[in-house]
């Protein structure tokens, strides 16, 4: 019989791991790089948001890529890192970088909706699932030129997916990041509902 967890030696580490995630999610790039571009406040600008979708809204694709790259990357980077001390601090790290995107400490917990982040994650831990959210969201996206719609379809097929391919304990996290998605996105799926959500690229 396996010895059990000693959870007085594995707590800190896995505490850690959460901390550190929740640190390296919740860097605010959209807000940075507008501001170093000269832009102001994205938050003042389309939906207020801090992600790729609405710094892509103040005309600057190459801003709005370099946002989308770095939410993703930080999510990618916090499961890789905790990942050198075992699954598990990887599961949360990657969870920790997707709330820390959601409420970063340094805005009132005031930040993006995670699709990026929930991406890099996704990558670090299981590439399969990453492979058919983008299939999914480029799909969506080119059929409707709705980002929310396609975020919302893609994180939906994504633990599917997950535990299909028998990854039941990724599968169960991002069974959890996609239902926080969705309570993100309530307001989307109400514009979505009545007409009036923004396509991509769309202005205001």
């Amino acid at each position: 019989m396996p010895d059990p967890i000693s959870w007085s030696v594995a707590l800190p580490y896995l505490l850690a791991a959460l901390l550190f995630g929740y640190l390296l999610g919740s860097i605010p790039f959209g807000l940075l790089f507008t501001r170093m571009a000269g832009l102001g406040d994205i938050r003042k600008i389309g939906s207020g948001n801090i992600g790729a979708t609405n710094v892509l809204r103040s005309g600057r694709k190459g801003l709005a890529a370099a946002t989308l790259l770095a939410d993703l990357l930080k999510g990618t980077l916090a499961v890789l890192i905790a990942g050198r001390f075992g699954p598990d601090p990887a599961i949360l790290a990657g969870l920790g970088a997707f709330v820390g995107h959601c409420f970063p400490v340094w805005l009132q917990f005031k930040g993006g909706k995670g699709v990026a982040t929930y991406l890099g994650v996704l990558l670090a831990l299981a590439w399969q699932g990453a492979i058919v959210f983008a299939a999914v969201w480029l799909a969506t996206a080119a059929i409707t030129r709705y980002s929310s719609l396609s975020a919302l379809l893609a994180t939906l097929a994504v633990p599917v997916a997950l535990f299909a391919f028998g990854k039941v304990q990724v599968a169960e996290l991002f069974l959890l990041m996609t239902a926080l998605t969705w309570l993100f996105h309530r307001q989307n799926i109400a514009r979505l509902l009545s007409g009036q959500e923004s396509k991509i690229g769309q202005k205001g």
